[in-house]
Parts: C-alpha cells; sequence; structure tokens
C-alpha cells in the first residue's frame, strides 16, 4: 500500500505502475529488493516538500526507473544487468551499505598525525578486507594495486620525502597537501572495488587437511573476523544456483518444454529456478556477467598456539560460474570429459603423429 499521506495525483498511478513491473521479475529476491525500495522511492516523494522543484526530480526518477524495468523484462541486456547491479550492491545504495564497514578497521591501532596540531590529519587506514580488494584483479574495474602504494601513494610527490634532492632544493611538501593527497587516493581507490556480498572462511587444520568453506555467523565467530554486507542472507549461494554449471550444456527450449510431460523431461531440465516469460538461458546468462562482478572474499585460517589463536589472510576469487574475462577460458568453464571424448583421444594423437611424420620431425617415441 503506499503511505496514507500521499497527495500527489501522481504518486499512486506510479506506485501501482511500479508494482506490476516488481511482479514480472524473474527471481523471489528481485521482486521482494524492488518492492521494498518502491515504497521507500514514494515515501520519499509523499515526505519532500516542493522546494525547488525537488518532489519533481525524485518523480523523474521513480519513473526512470519504472522504465528501466519494463526495458529490462523485453530482454534489454543493459537494462537487465543494470536492475541486477542495483539489487546485488554493485551500484546504488546498496553498495554504499556494504562497503562502509570495510573502509575502516575497529581492530587497527590509530596512525599518528601527520599534523601534530590537528586530530583529522590522520592518514586513512587500509582494513585487511579493503587491502584483499584493492590488490586483486578479480575486485577491480581497473588494473589493481600494489601493496607498497598503499603505504606511500604514487600520487604524493618525491618533496614528501624530506630527504629526497627534491626536498632540500625546493623545500619539503605541505603536510596539509600531503593529508589531501592521501585521502584523495584513498577515495579515489575504494571507489573502483567491486564489494563482495558476504565474507566466506575456511580453516587448515595443522595436518594440512582444509574443511569446507562457510559463510554462518559461529564459523565467523570462531574465525574471529567480521561478517560482510549480505552476510547470512545466503544470496550469493543462490546466484550460483541460478547461474548454473559454467560447462552445463543447452536446455530444452521453453517452448518445448510446454509439450512434454514432467516424466518425460531429463533430471536437469524438472527445475527451473525462475519465473518468467524470458528465456532460461538468457537469464543464466546474465547471472553468470552478475558473477564475473561478484568478488567472494575468503578467509583461510588455522589455529595455534596454546591458546588456539585463528591466524589467516583474505583471498579473492571468482564462482566457477562465473563470465568474466579472467576466467573465460579457464579449464573450470569446460565441460567434463566423457567416453565419447575419450574414445577420440587415440585417433588424435595418431593424426599429430602422422603430421609430424610427413614433415619430417621425430614423433619422440
Amino acid at each position: 500500500m503506499p503511505p496514507r499521506h500521499a497527495t500527489h495525483s501522481a504518486v499512486i498511478p506510479l506506485y501501482r505502475a511500479y508494482l506490476r513491473q516488481t511482479r514480472l521479475l524473474p527471481a523471489e529476491y528481485l521482486r521482494q529488493f524492488f518492492r521494498i525500495k518502491a515504497t521507500q522511492d514514494i515515501r520519499s516523494i509523499c515526505e519532500t516538500r516542493d522546494q525547488g522543484g525537488l518532489r519533481n526530480r525524485k518523480l523523474k526518477r521513480v519513473r526512470r526507473d519504472v522504465t528501466m524495468l519494463a526495458t529490462a523484462l523485453e530482454g534489454n541486456i543493459d537494462a537487465f544487468q543494470h536492475i541486477l547491479d542495483v539489487a546485488y550492491g554493485r551500484k546504488g545504495g546498496l553498495r554504499w551499505d556494504i562497503m562502509k564497514p570495510i573502509l575502516s578497521d575497529p581492530n587497527a591501532p590509530l596512525p599518528a598525525r601527520i599534523i601534530a596540531g590537528s586530530a583529522r590529519s590522520r592518514p586513512p587506514v587500509y582494513s585487511p578486507e579493503l587491502t584483499a580488494l584493492l590488490t586483486s584483479t578479480h575486485s577491480r574495474t581497473t588494473k589493481p594495486l600494489e601493496k607498497a602504494h598503499l603505504v606511500s601513494p604514487p600520487v604524493l610527490p618525491k618533496r614528501a620525502d624530506y630527504s629526497s634532492e627534491e626536498a632540500r632544493l625546493l623545500g619539503p611538501l605541505s603536510k596539509r597537501r600531503e593529508v589531501n593527497l592521501r585521502w584523495r587516493y584513498f577515495t579515489k581507490e575504494w571507489r573502483k572495488v567491486m564489494p563482495p556480498v558476504q565474507l566466506c572462511v575456511k580453516e587448515a587444520s595443522q595436518a594440512g587437511d582444509s574443511t569446507p568453506t562457510t559463510s554462518d555467523r559461529p564459523s565467523l565467530a570462531r574465525a574471529g573476523v567480521r561478517g560482510l554486507g549480505l552476510q547470512g542472507s545466503r544470496v550469493l549461494e543462490e546466484v550460483q544456483d541460478m547461474a548454473g554449471p559454467a560447462w552445463k550444456s543447452a536446455t530444452i527450449p521453453r517452448r518445448a518444454r510446454q509439450c512434454i510431460s514432467q516424466q518425460d523431461l531429463p533430471d536437469r531440465e524438472q527445475t527451473d529456478p525462475f519465473d518468467s516469460d524470458l528465456p532460461t538461458r538468457w537469464l543464466r546468462k546474465r547471472y553468470q556477467d552478475l558473477l564475473g562482478r561478484m568478488p567472494i572474499l575468503t578467509y583461510h585460517y588455522r589455529t595455534q598456539g596454546p591458546q588456539n589463536h585463528p591466524t589467516g589472510r583474505y583471498e579473492v576469487t571468482l564462482a566457477p560460474s562465473a563470465l568474466s574475462s579472467h576466467v573465460r577460458y579457464a579449464a573450470h568453464r569446460r565441460p567434463p570429459v566423457d567416453d565419447c571424448n575419450l574414445s577420440w583421444m587415440p585417433e588424435i594423437g595418431q593424426e599429430d603423429a602422422g603430421k609430424q611424420l610427413r614433415k619430417g620431425k621425430p614423433t619422440g617415441n
């Protein structure tokens, strides 16, 4: 229901159009997310005093969102990727909510002030999670950073080093200038990070064996790390289920499935994770693209010492089903070798040996 104090004549029809488009989305998470977002957007319009046309600007923004949903449901790739990015925190307000805890480290000591008399002159602190994301290829929209750049940003001129020749000739760099450059570099680089939706932990025993990767809060408490973003909501697992395996063979088309009884369908065709008129293969491809923009942050640790204090490191990876330029030709994206493939191997080997003999090269036998 729209807010009771809605007075604008355009609000109620817009709210109804928003909900109509929301009901047609292919996944339950998307329907819930945009249903809540529609209510919040309409309430924000109704509670806004019309100062300088602010209400009209909010109305235009919501109309664009409704148009974007309609375009995505028509099969437009860019529009569908946009609504996935908004719903899963790749852009928009949810992205900031996920990134905000990573931008600080409550366990790290306060760095020394650059300007002795100013408490706001402390340099930024790179948390372990943010350090792993900044230095990984899978979580960056641009080239990953070097760890040395986190200590001494490359934007700092040589005058920042008091022992340098430039500092002796031209004078040392202004401390206020150094503070501004460090914070500007910090803000610029973290905005290029694709945040993970949750943190996974993996424990290694003293014998070297590792336990399965988990993401529940009790496992995080045993590892001594904090959760991130949508921790405990199983959003990542749901996206991986909808994306399917990377090497999944072509499914039976939707219209053909409608003409076949459920008993005659293969096991892989009897469960369809989507509730939509859009083609299943097209939707799976969109979710595989989404996994390529959704890095997985895993904390590998082991308990050491007499008090079993956990110590470990962070690692950034992509899901096996992710469609990204970094893993496009990886081995796990190939289908498993079956008997039909194995039967061709001897013939291929004989053909290669024959080609080498014709060229006058030894076969190596």
